[in-house]
């Protein structure tokens, strides 16, 4: 008997796919959705009494709603991570005074509309 050993090195592997934090709630939700598309089915053939039918499509709804309520928790504790840690260093904006111009730096003895040398917006109200 001969055997075969195979090595692979780790670096070699692919990297997996990264594992989505709402994968198994959206897959709770849809067997929820089911559930619920299988209930009002069997309700109108008249395999279920209403009451049956309204209590259980209670239970389904309240279930739904704490899932979609985890949802949206995950996704604003997401939101505040991803802002917090994208949030880029706040650079000091430079001080031009009112008779200099911001685009080419040509400076005025008083506070113009329009730059007299590039014609760009100096920022002054008229």
């Amino acid at each position: 008997m001969v055997g075969l050993l195979l090595f692979i090195r780790l670096k070699d592997l692919p990297k997996p796919e990264p594992v989505s934090p709402f994968k198994h709630l959206d897959e709770r939700k849809a067997v929820i959705y089911e559930n619920l598309r299988d209930l009002q089915f069997e309700f109108r053939v008249n395999k279920i009494s209403d009451e049956d039918y309204q209590t259980t499509k209670l239970e389904l709804q309240k279930e739904l709603a704490r899932v979609l309520a985890e949802v949206d928790r995950i996704k604003k504790e997401l939101s505040i991570t991803a802002v917090t840690a994208a949030k880029p260093a706040v650079a000091p904006t430079p001080v031009v005074a009112a008779n200099t111009c911001p685009a080419c730096g040509a400076k005025f003895d008083k506070a113009l509309k329009f730059c007299g040398e590039c014609g760009k917006p100096m920022g002054a109200q008229s």
